[in-house]
Protein backbone atom coordinates (compact mmCIF):
# COMPACT_ATOMS: atom_id res chain seq x y z
CA UNK A 1 0.00 0.00 0.00
CA UNK A 2 1.48 3.66 -1.12
CA UNK A 3 1.70 6.26 1.75
CA UNK A 4 0.71 9.94 1.30
CA UNK A 5 4.09 11.63 1.27
CA UNK A 6 4.78 13.98 3.88
CA UNK A 7 3.75 17.53 2.41
CA UNK A 8 6.38 20.71 1.71
CA UNK A 9 4.77 22.35 4.63
CA UNK A 10 0.77 22.63 5.99
CA UNK A 11 -1.47 24.88 8.16
CA UNK A 12 -3.34 22.90 10.56
CA UNK A 13 -6.47 24.00 11.68
CA UNK A 14 -7.95 22.83 14.36
CA UNK A 15 -11.28 22.86 14.86
CA UNK A 16 -12.02 21.97 17.94
CA UNK A 17 -9.91 25.22 19.32
CA UNK A 18 -12.08 27.48 16.67
CA UNK A 19 -14.75 26.08 18.46
CA UNK A 20 -13.95 26.02 22.09
CA UNK A 21 -12.48 29.80 21.25
CA UNK A 22 -16.61 30.89 19.79
CA UNK A 23 -18.04 29.46 23.21
CA UNK A 24 -15.70 31.30 24.81
CA UNK A 25 -16.71 34.78 23.05
CA UNK A 26 -20.37 33.52 23.55
CA UNK A 27 -19.57 34.04 27.24
CA UNK A 28 -17.74 36.92 27.34
CA UNK A 29 -21.35 38.65 25.86
CA UNK A 30 -23.92 36.40 26.80
CA UNK A 31 -26.95 39.04 26.16
CA UNK A 32 -25.52 39.48 22.45
CA UNK A 33 -25.96 36.96 19.12
CA UNK A 34 -22.27 36.20 18.01
CA UNK A 35 -21.39 36.69 14.55
CA UNK A 36 -18.13 34.76 13.31
CA UNK A 37 -16.38 36.91 10.68
CA UNK A 38 -15.13 34.79 7.70
CA UNK A 39 -13.53 36.87 5.31
CA UNK A 40 -10.67 36.55 3.85
CA UNK A 41 -10.78 32.88 3.51
CA UNK A 42 -11.47 32.99 7.29
CA UNK A 43 -8.44 35.17 7.75
CA UNK A 44 -6.59 32.61 6.25
CA UNK A 45 -8.03 29.61 8.28
CA UNK A 46 -10.32 28.33 5.51
CA UNK A 47 -13.73 29.44 5.28
CA UNK A 48 -16.14 26.89 4.98
CA UNK A 49 -14.81 24.34 7.47
CA UNK A 50 -14.42 27.55 10.08
CA UNK A 51 -17.75 28.71 8.94
CA UNK A 52 -19.25 25.24 10.13
CA UNK A 53 -17.41 24.97 12.84
CA UNK A 54 -18.39 28.39 14.25
CA UNK A 55 -21.71 28.15 13.64
CA UNK A 56 -21.51 24.31 15.51
CA UNK A 57 -20.56 26.25 18.55
CA UNK A 58 -23.39 28.54 18.97
CA UNK A 59 -22.80 31.46 16.08
CA UNK A 60 -25.69 32.45 14.62
CA UNK A 61 -24.44 35.11 11.77
CA UNK A 62 -21.37 35.07 9.86
CA UNK A 63 -19.73 37.90 8.62
CA UNK A 64 -17.62 38.71 4.78
CA UNK A 65 -16.48 41.49 3.21
CA UNK A 66 -17.29 41.08 -0.39
CA UNK A 67 -20.46 39.88 -1.76
CA UNK A 68 -18.14 37.10 -3.48
CA UNK A 69 -17.06 35.22 0.02
CA UNK A 70 -21.04 35.02 1.21
CA UNK A 71 -22.42 33.49 -2.22
CA UNK A 72 -19.22 31.22 -2.06
CA UNK A 73 -21.10 29.97 1.79
CA UNK A 74 -24.40 29.62 0.03
CA UNK A 75 -22.39 27.38 -2.95
CA UNK A 76 -21.36 25.46 0.23
CA UNK A 77 -24.61 25.07 1.53
CA UNK A 78 -24.62 26.98 4.47
CA UNK A 79 -28.27 29.10 5.15
CA UNK A 80 -27.47 30.74 8.12
CA UNK A 81 -27.49 34.70 8.06
CA UNK A 82 -24.66 36.52 6.26
CA UNK A 83 -23.95 39.68 6.79
CA UNK A 84 -21.58 41.36 3.66
CA UNK A 85 -20.17 44.63 3.66
CA UNK A 86 -17.90 46.06 1.30
CA UNK A 87 -19.85 47.03 -2.22
CA UNK A 88 -18.89 48.89 -5.43
CA UNK A 89 -20.94 49.68 -7.42
CA UNK A 90 -22.63 47.26 -10.24
CA UNK A 91 -22.13 44.80 -7.28
CA UNK A 92 -24.07 41.65 -7.50
CA UNK A 93 -26.99 43.09 -5.68
CA UNK A 94 -29.67 40.78 -6.92
CA UNK A 95 -27.80 37.85 -6.48
CA UNK A 96 -27.49 38.26 -3.02
CA UNK A 97 -30.98 38.97 -3.02
CA UNK A 98 -31.99 35.66 -3.97
CA UNK A 99 -29.44 34.29 -1.55
CA UNK A 100 -30.98 35.39 1.40
CA UNK A 101 -28.01 37.96 2.35
CA UNK A 102 -27.99 40.75 4.09
CA UNK A 103 -26.11 43.78 2.88
CA UNK A 104 -24.42 46.36 3.95
CA UNK A 105 -25.72 50.11 2.65
CA UNK A 106 -23.39 53.33 3.51
CA UNK A 107 -24.56 55.38 1.05
CA UNK A 108 -27.56 56.55 -1.64
CA UNK A 109 -25.95 55.47 -4.38
CA UNK A 110 -25.95 51.99 -2.70
CA UNK A 111 -29.62 52.34 -2.14
CA UNK A 112 -30.43 53.22 -4.96
CA UNK A 113 -28.86 49.60 -6.76
CA UNK A 114 -30.09 47.65 -3.97
CA UNK A 115 -33.63 48.56 -4.35
CA UNK A 116 -33.39 48.34 -8.11
CA UNK A 117 -32.43 45.13 -7.85
CA UNK A 118 -35.14 44.39 -5.62
CA UNK A 119 -37.69 45.60 -8.14
CA UNK A 120 -35.86 43.45 -10.61
CA UNK A 121 -36.39 40.44 -8.50
CA UNK A 122 -39.70 41.27 -7.19
CA UNK A 123 -38.54 40.53 -4.01
CA UNK A 124 -37.50 43.35 -0.91
CA UNK A 125 -33.80 43.10 -0.08
CA UNK A 126 -32.78 42.66 3.59
CA UNK A 127 -29.95 45.61 3.83
CA UNK A 128 -28.02 47.26 6.79
CA UNK A 129 -27.93 50.78 7.40
CA UNK A 130 -24.28 51.72 8.13
CA UNK A 131 -23.12 54.64 10.36
CA UNK A 132 -19.96 56.23 10.27
CA UNK A 133 -18.99 57.23 14.00
CA UNK A 134 -15.66 58.01 13.21
CA UNK A 135 -13.19 55.63 11.61
CA UNK A 136 -13.92 57.38 8.67
CA UNK A 137 -13.76 54.65 6.08
CA UNK A 138 -16.91 53.10 5.00
CA UNK A 139 -20.61 53.96 6.64
CA UNK A 140 -22.60 56.87 6.13
CA UNK A 141 -21.89 60.26 7.70
CA UNK A 142 -24.06 61.85 10.41
CA UNK A 143 -24.18 64.56 8.22
CA UNK A 144 -25.87 62.39 5.94
CA UNK A 145 -27.84 60.07 7.87
CA UNK A 146 -31.37 61.91 8.02
CA UNK A 147 -31.14 62.00 4.09
CA UNK A 148 -30.34 58.10 3.61
CA UNK A 149 -33.00 56.89 6.47
CA UNK A 150 -35.72 59.22 4.74
CA UNK A 151 -34.63 56.98 1.70
CA UNK A 152 -34.55 53.74 3.25
CA UNK A 153 -37.73 54.45 5.17
CA UNK A 154 -38.92 55.27 1.61
CA UNK A 155 -38.19 52.10 0.25
CA UNK A 156 -38.96 49.93 2.89
CA UNK A 157 -42.63 51.80 2.68
CA UNK A 158 -42.31 50.40 -1.21
CA UNK A 159 -41.39 47.26 -0.24
CA UNK A 160 -38.03 47.01 -2.05
CA UNK A 161 -36.20 46.48 1.15
CA UNK A 162 -36.15 45.69 4.67
CA UNK A 163 -33.65 47.45 7.43
CA UNK A 164 -32.43 44.88 9.60
CA UNK A 165 -29.78 46.08 11.22
CA UNK A 166 -27.87 49.70 12.62
CA UNK A 167 -24.38 49.40 12.51
CA UNK A 168 -21.05 50.86 13.08
CA UNK A 169 -17.73 49.86 13.69
CA UNK A 170 -14.63 51.33 15.99
CA UNK A 171 -10.88 52.54 14.80
CA UNK A 172 -9.55 52.46 18.10
CA UNK A 173 -11.12 49.11 20.81
CA UNK A 174 -7.90 47.39 20.56
CA UNK A 175 -7.03 50.56 22.65
CA UNK A 176 -7.81 50.58 25.81
CA UNK A 177 -8.84 54.24 26.72
CA UNK A 178 -8.74 55.55 23.70
CA UNK A 179 -10.90 59.03 23.48
CA UNK A 180 -12.25 57.58 20.27
CA UNK A 181 -14.26 54.65 22.25
CA UNK A 182 -16.46 56.99 23.96
CA UNK A 183 -16.87 59.54 21.25
CA UNK A 184 -17.70 56.60 18.85
CA UNK A 185 -20.31 54.83 21.09
CA UNK A 186 -22.20 58.08 21.27
CA UNK A 187 -22.31 58.81 18.04
CA UNK A 188 -23.36 55.69 17.42
CA UNK A 189 -26.29 56.00 19.79
CA UNK A 190 -27.48 59.35 18.52
CA UNK A 191 -27.91 57.96 15.01
CA UNK A 192 -29.77 54.88 16.01
CA UNK A 193 -31.96 56.47 18.41
CA UNK A 194 -32.49 59.03 15.13
CA UNK A 195 -33.22 56.30 12.57
CA UNK A 196 -35.48 54.45 15.46
CA UNK A 197 -37.20 57.93 16.11
CA UNK A 198 -38.43 57.96 12.07
CA UNK A 199 -39.18 54.60 11.88
CA UNK A 200 -37.02 52.24 11.32
CA UNK A 201 -36.96 48.88 13.52
CA UNK A 202 -33.63 47.40 13.44
CA UNK A 203 -33.50 43.34 14.20
CA UNK A 204 -29.87 44.15 15.12
CA UNK A 205 -27.63 46.73 16.70
CA UNK A 206 -23.91 46.36 16.53
CA UNK A 207 -20.76 48.08 16.53
CA UNK A 208 -18.25 45.81 18.97
CA UNK A 209 -15.32 44.07 17.16
CA UNK A 210 -12.84 41.54 18.76
CA UNK A 211 -11.40 43.84 20.92
CA UNK A 212 -14.87 45.15 22.00
CA UNK A 213 -16.46 42.04 22.42
CA UNK A 214 -13.21 41.17 25.22
CA UNK A 215 -13.52 44.45 26.87
CA UNK A 216 -15.99 46.23 26.68
CA UNK A 217 -19.48 44.86 27.26
CA UNK A 218 -21.16 48.12 27.27
CA UNK A 219 -20.69 48.03 23.40
CA UNK A 220 -22.58 44.51 22.78
CA UNK A 221 -25.66 45.78 22.06
CA UNK A 222 -27.54 42.91 20.05
CA UNK A 223 -24.93 41.46 18.45
CA UNK A 224 -21.16 40.90 18.59
CA UNK A 225 -18.45 40.41 15.25
CA UNK A 226 -15.69 38.02 16.44
CA UNK A 227 -13.07 38.65 13.94
CA UNK A 228 -9.87 37.71 14.64
CA UNK A 229 -10.72 36.81 18.60
CA UNK A 230 -12.23 33.56 16.92
CA UNK A 231 -9.27 32.60 15.50
CA UNK A 232 -7.17 32.32 19.00
CA UNK A 233 -5.31 35.52 18.41
CA UNK A 234 -5.44 38.48 20.01
CA UNK A 235 -6.63 41.77 18.65
CA UNK A 236 -4.17 43.45 20.48
CA UNK A 237 -0.98 42.49 22.70
CA UNK A 238 -1.76 45.59 25.23
CA UNK A 239 -5.31 43.88 25.79
CA UNK A 240 -3.83 40.32 26.65
CA UNK A 241 -2.54 37.08 25.14
CA UNK A 242 -5.04 34.70 23.91
CA UNK A 243 -4.54 32.65 27.00
CA UNK A 244 -5.72 35.90 29.18
CA UNK A 245 -9.01 35.50 27.22
CA UNK A 246 -9.14 31.95 27.12
CA UNK A 247 -8.27 31.48 23.51
CA UNK A 248 -6.56 29.12 21.53
CA UNK A 249 -4.46 29.65 18.77
CA UNK A 250 -6.27 27.76 15.45
CA UNK A 251 -3.67 27.62 13.22
CA UNK A 252 -0.08 25.62 13.30
CA UNK A 253 1.86 26.21 10.58
CA UNK A 254 4.52 24.02 9.54
CA UNK A 255 7.47 23.07 6.95
CA UNK A 256 9.55 19.83 6.28
CA UNK A 257 13.37 21.28 6.73
CA UNK A 258 14.41 20.45 3.01
CA UNK A 259 18.33 20.57 3.53
CA UNK A 260 21.33 20.63 5.79
CA UNK A 261 24.56 21.19 4.80
CA UNK A 262 27.58 21.87 6.48
CA UNK A 263 29.58 25.59 5.46
CA UNK A 264 32.44 26.88 6.36
CA UNK A 265 33.00 30.27 8.52
CA UNK A 266 32.58 33.90 5.91
CA UNK A 267 29.66 31.93 3.96
CA UNK A 268 27.44 34.43 2.84
CA UNK A 269 23.41 33.06 3.31
CA UNK A 270 20.61 34.47 0.64
CA UNK A 271 20.61 36.89 -1.49
CA UNK A 272 22.26 40.20 -0.45
CA UNK A 273 24.80 38.24 1.33
CA UNK A 274 22.97 40.06 4.56
CA UNK A 275 23.80 37.07 6.41
CA UNK A 276 27.50 35.74 6.81
CA UNK A 277 28.41 32.67 8.80
CA UNK A 278 30.78 33.71 11.59
CA UNK A 279 32.15 29.87 12.20
CA UNK A 280 31.88 27.22 10.37
CA UNK A 281 28.30 25.95 10.80
CA UNK A 282 25.16 24.02 9.57
CA UNK A 283 22.47 25.49 7.45
CA UNK A 284 18.99 24.45 7.28
CA UNK A 285 16.67 25.15 4.22
CA UNK A 286 13.06 26.01 5.37
CA UNK A 287 10.77 25.58 1.70
CA UNK A 288 8.55 28.73 2.49
CA UNK A 289 8.70 31.97 1.65
CA UNK A 290 6.95 35.22 0.70
CA UNK A 291 4.77 33.64 -1.94
CA UNK A 292 3.40 31.65 0.81
CA UNK A 293 2.87 34.32 2.60
CA UNK A 294 5.93 34.74 4.81
CA UNK A 295 7.08 37.98 5.40
CA UNK A 296 10.44 39.47 3.72
CA UNK A 297 9.84 41.70 6.33
CA UNK A 298 10.80 39.27 8.96
CA UNK A 299 14.30 38.83 7.33
CA UNK A 300 17.05 37.97 9.48
CA UNK A 301 14.52 38.35 12.52
CA UNK A 302 11.24 35.37 12.13
CA UNK A 303 11.37 32.68 14.14
CA UNK A 304 11.56 29.27 14.24
CA UNK A 305 11.61 26.19 15.77
CA UNK A 306 13.68 23.54 14.63
CA UNK A 307 15.66 20.69 16.12
CA UNK A 308 14.40 21.62 19.51
CA UNK A 309 15.94 25.18 18.82
CA UNK A 310 14.70 28.26 18.34
CA UNK A 311 16.27 29.79 15.14
CA UNK A 312 15.97 33.14 13.03
CA UNK A 313 15.58 33.34 9.56
CA UNK A 314 19.45 34.23 8.16
CA UNK A 315 19.88 36.52 5.82
CA UNK A 316 16.60 37.18 3.35
CA UNK A 317 13.39 35.80 3.21
CA UNK A 318 13.21 34.42 -0.63
CA UNK A 319 10.03 34.11 -2.97
CA UNK A 320 9.79 30.23 -1.92
CA UNK A 321 12.19 29.49 1.05
CA UNK A 322 14.73 30.98 3.30
CA UNK A 323 17.67 29.71 5.47
CA UNK A 324 18.05 29.13 9.19
CA UNK A 325 21.36 28.80 10.84
CA UNK A 326 21.75 25.49 13.22
CA UNK A 327 24.97 26.57 14.81
CA UNK A 328 26.61 23.34 13.67
CA UNK A 329 23.47 21.16 14.72
CA UNK A 330 22.71 18.15 12.41
CA UNK A 331 19.37 17.05 11.76
CA UNK A 332 17.93 14.67 9.19
CA UNK A 333 16.11 16.41 6.27
CA UNK A 334 12.60 16.24 6.37
CA UNK A 335 12.36 17.31 10.21
CA UNK A 336 9.90 19.17 11.14
CA UNK A 337 10.29 23.43 11.69
CA UNK A 338 7.58 25.27 12.93
CA UNK A 339 6.79 28.12 12.11
CA UNK A 340 4.22 29.35 14.80
CA UNK A 341 0.87 27.71 16.95
CA UNK A 342 -0.15 27.52 20.00
CA UNK A 343 2.99 27.34 22.08
CA UNK A 344 2.66 23.46 23.34
CA UNK A 345 5.61 22.34 21.64
CA UNK A 346 7.95 25.70 22.59
CA UNK A 347 6.66 26.87 19.17
CA UNK A 348 6.97 30.74 18.53
CA UNK A 349 3.34 32.27 17.94
CA UNK A 350 2.18 34.23 15.42
CA UNK A 351 2.43 37.37 17.72
CA UNK A 352 6.37 36.62 17.63
CA UNK A 353 6.30 36.69 13.95
CA UNK A 354 4.32 40.20 14.04
CA UNK A 355 6.69 41.73 16.04
CA UNK A 356 9.45 40.59 13.93
CA UNK A 357 8.04 41.63 10.71
CA UNK A 358 6.07 45.03 12.34
CA UNK A 359 3.25 44.48 11.62
CA UNK A 360 -0.22 42.85 13.14
CA UNK A 361 -0.80 39.25 14.28
CA UNK A 362 -4.36 39.65 12.03
CA UNK A 363 -1.36 40.03 8.89
CA UNK A 364 0.26 36.92 9.54
CA UNK A 365 -2.33 34.55 9.68
CA UNK A 366 -4.03 35.70 6.97
CA UNK A 367 -1.63 36.17 4.78
CA UNK A 368 -0.50 32.56 4.33
CA UNK A 369 -1.09 31.44 0.69
CA UNK A 370 -3.15 29.04 -1.09
CA UNK A 371 0.18 27.22 -1.94
CA UNK A 372 0.21 25.76 1.60
CA UNK A 373 -2.42 23.41 2.06
CA UNK A 374 -4.79 23.69 4.95
CA UNK A 375 -5.34 20.11 6.91
CA UNK A 376 -8.38 19.91 8.98
CA UNK A 377 -7.74 18.79 12.46
CA UNK A 378 -10.89 17.38 15.09
CA UNK A 379 -13.22 17.49 11.99
CA UNK A 380 -16.66 17.07 12.85
CA UNK A 381 -18.88 15.09 10.63
CA UNK A 382 -22.32 16.76 11.70
CA UNK A 383 -20.76 20.19 10.40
Amino acid sequence: MSQTPPLRARAEIDLAALRANVRALRARAPRAALMAVVKSDAYGHGMVPCAKAALAAGATWLGTATPQEALALREAGIRSRVLCWLWTPGGPWREGIEADLDMAVSGLWALTEVTAAAREAGRPARIQLKADTGLGRNGCQPADWPELIAAALAAEAEGTVEVTGLWSHFACADEPGHPSIAAQMDVFRQMVAYAEKAGIEPEVRHIANSPATLTLPETHFDLVRAGIAMYGVSPSPELGTPADFGLRPVMTLAASVALVKQVPAGHGVSYGHHYVTTDETTLGLIPLGYADGIPRHASGRGPVLVGGEWRRVAGRVAMDQFVVDLGGQKIPEGTEALLFGPGDRGEPSAEDWAQAADTIAYEIVTRIGTRVPRVFLNEDPDE
